[in-house]
C-alpha cells in the first residue's frame, strides 16, 4: 500500500485542530509502542504539554488501545483542574493521577511516556534497579535514571505526587518505578519516545546479559559518560526516528491522522 496523503479532510484537521501537528506525532507513537508490544492492552499513557507552563496537556483517552489512537481522540486536560475526573470524557484515573501530578511538579517535562514494557518492569522488579553502563544503549542513561523504590499501589493523588517528585531533577529523564514499569520524560514527542525506545532496549540487553551468569564487562564512569554526551548532542536522531515512523504508518494506510 503506497503512502498516504492527507485528503481535504485531513486538511480541514489541521487547519481546526488545535495542536494538530502535535497530536499526529503523539497518535504515531502509541501506534508503535503497540507494534512493538510495549503496550498494556487498554492501560498506560503518554501526554504532552501544549502551553507555556507545561500544565494544559493532551493525553490518550480511557480504556483506549494504543492501537487504535487518532489525534482527535486525544484529551486535553488541565494539571490545574480539580473537576477533571467529572467530565463525561475523564481519562483514567491513574493516568490523571500521574500526568497531572507530572505536569504541575515539572514544567521541565513537556512530554511523558508510562509503559510497563516487559524489560523496563523486568528491571524495576530486580532489588537493585540500576542499569550499568554495559555497552553503548546502556551508557545512554549513565546518570540520567532516577529510581524509586517505594511502591504504594496506584498512581492515585499522593501516590502519583510522591512518584513523580522523583523527576524534579531535569538531569534524570527516566524514572524506573519499582515493582511497576518505566516513566520516561522528554522536550518533544519525538524526544521522548526515541528515549523511551532505547530505554527498553537497554533494559533487554542488561537483563539478557545477567541471564548467562557471567560476569558483566562495566564500562567506565568516565566513558559511560561520554557516551552518554556523545548521543545526547548527536544531530537529529529522534526527529529522523519520529518521521520514519510516521511514514510507515502511512505507508500502511493507519488512520492515526484522523
Amino acid at each position: 500500500m503506497g503512502v498516504t496523503h492527507l485528503s481535504a479532510k485531513h486538511e480541514d484537521r489541521r487547519e481546526n485542530l488545535a495542536n494538530y501537528h502535535e497530536r499526529v506525532e503523539l497518535a504515531a507513537s502509541f501506534r508503535w509502542t503497540a507494534r512493538l508490544n510495549m503496550h498494556e492492552g487498554v492501560a498506560n499513557h503518554f501526554s504532552l504539554a501544549v502551553n507555556e507552563d507545561g500544565t494544559q496537556f493532551l493525553m490518550n483517552p480511557n480504556q483506549v488501545h494504543f492501537s487504535l489512537v487518532k489525534a482527535s481522540d486525544l484529551l486535553l486536560i488541565d494539571a490545574n483542574d480539580p473537576t477533571t475526573m467529572e467530565r463525561p470524557d475523564a481519562p483514567d484515573p491513574t493516568a490523571w493521577g500521574l500526568h497531572g501530578a507530572l505536569h504541575r511538579l515539572c514544567p521541565h517535562a513537556r512530554c511523558a511516556m508510562h509503559v510497563h514494557s516487559i524489560h523496563a518492569t523486568v528491571l524495576a522488579s530486580l532489588a537493585d534497579s540500576a542499569l550499568p553502563p554495559i555497552d553503548q544503549n546502556t551508557a545512554i542513561f549513565f546518570n540520567r535514571v532516577a529510581i524509586d523504590d517505594q511502591y504504594g499501589g496506584l498512581a492515585f493523588e499522593e501516590e502519583a505526587e510522591r512518584t513523580c517528585a522523583n523527576l524534579s531533577d531535569p538531569s534524570k529523564k527516566v524514572l524506573v518505578m519499582a515493582n511497576h514499569g518505566v516513566m520516561v520524560i522528554g522536550d518533544s514527542v519525538a524526544d521522548t519516545f526515541n528515549r523511551l525506545y532505547y530505554f527498553e532496549r537497554a533494559a533487554e540487553t542488561y537483563i539478557k546479559a545477567l541471564w548467562t551468569g557471567q560476569k558483566l564487562r562495566v564500562l567506565s564512569d568516565e566513558i559511560a559518560e561520554k557516551t552518554a554526551r556523545e548521543i545526547e548532542e548527536y544531530p537529529g536522531q529522534s526527529e529522523k526516528f519520529m518521521a520514519a515512523i510516521l511514514q510507515l504508518l502511512d505507508r500502511d494506510g493507519e488512520d492515526f491522522r484522523l
